[in-house]
Formats: structure tokens, C-alpha cells, sequence
């Protein structure tokens, strides 16, 4: 399938574009074709960056953490290209191969602790209602600070986004892990 926006070639964008670029393949580890489609639109890619690689890169989270989020959020949201490359983060992250399937499953998927299994909920609830649930903020808020919490939000939120942009536009994977998303 081709993309319906082919992705800004770096060697023939504007020199700040290109700069951002190869910056961007550096915080993303290769996630090089989401950044190049979304240059195509350079206003808005200039603003997304720093705040995609905050979250990546920067944030409050553990990593730990952030990719059990992002995993859930890109399997519920179907989005192989996410998948693929937090596969491979993920597991860079300290998330075993077993850790990995079972967030297919959400926090019934595996013998999860509490703050795992909210995480995960967390997404889901978030997809799903666009509220995380009491209880499900009461086991995060013990084990994560303010500024973790409103992380994790904005975190499922950005990835929940970037989910329909890549689906929508048909963003080919740059071959990290070829990974298809059959369905939660």
C-alpha cells in the first residue's frame, strides 16, 4: 500500500526541515517515515517535535512505564507502525517478549501488579471514555506524582493522535519490526 502523503525526502527539504529530521530519527531510534509526513506540513511539525520527544525522550515516566502505555494505546488504536517500533523500545525498555503479547490483553493479560495493571487500564479507559476511572486514578496516584500523572494523559493522548495520522494516511513502517495489528 502507498502512503497518501509521501514522506519529505531529507536531502531535498529546507535546511531547518532537514535539520529536524535527522534529529527527529535520533529520538525516535529510525521512526524516520512518521517525522518525514508530517514535515510535509512544517509549521506543525516544527511545534509537534519537541513535544512528541519530550515524551519519548524527556519525560517524568519510567520507561517502563511509558511503553506499557503506548503499546496498550497503539494495539487498541491498531496502529502497526507504533506497535512495531515500541516493540523494539519496550523491550530496550526492560518489558519481556511475554510482557509484550500480554499487553495485547490489557491488565488482564498477564499476572501484572496494581501499577502496571492501571497503566494499562488507564489507556483503555482513556480510549475508551476519555476519563480515567476513580479507581483507577487512586492506585496510580500512589506510586505517581502529579507530573506523572498528567504525563501518562497526555502521553496516551499524543500516541492516540499519532495513531490516526498514521493509519489515516497509510504511513509505511521504515522496517524496524514488520508488525500487523490484527485486533484487540
Amino acid at each position: 500500500m502507498s502512503p497518501k502523503i509521501p514522506p519529505v525526502d531529507p536531502d531535498s527539504a529546507r535546511p531547518d526541515i532537514a535539520e529536524m529530521l535527522r534529529a527527529g530519527s535520533k529520538t525516535t531510534g529510525g521512526a524516520d517515515n512518521v517525522s518525514a509526513t508530517l514535515a510535509n506540513n512544517p509549521g506543525l511539525f516544527r511545534r509537534f517535535m519537541p513535544f512528541a520527544g519530550k515524551l519519548l525522550g524527556a519525560g517524568k515516566l519510567t520507561p517502563r512505564d511509558r511503553e506499557l502505555a503506548v503499546l496498550r494505546t497503539a494495539w487498541v488504536c491498531r496502529s502497526s507502525y507504533e506497535w512495531g517500533h515500541h516493540v523494539r523500545i519496550g523491550r530496550e525498555s526492560g518489558l519481556t517478549g511475554a510482557e509484550i503479547i500480554a499487553v495485547k490483553h490489557g491488565a488482564s493479560g498477564a499476572a501484572w501488579s496494581a501499577h502496571d495493571a492501571a497503566v494499562l487500564n488507564a489507556a483503555d479507559e482513556l480510549l475508551a471514555d476519555h476519563r480515567v476511572s476513580d479507581d483507577t486514578y487512586s492506585t496510580l496516584s500512589a506510586t505517581l506524582t502529579d507530573e506523572q500523572l498528567i504525563e501518562l494523559l497526555f502521553l496516551v493522548g499524543n500516541y492516540t493522535m499519532l495513531a490516526g495520522f498514521l493509519n489515516s494516511l497509510d504511513v509505511r513502517s521504515d522496517g524496524v519490526i514488520d508488525a500487523e495489528i490484527e485486533g484487540p
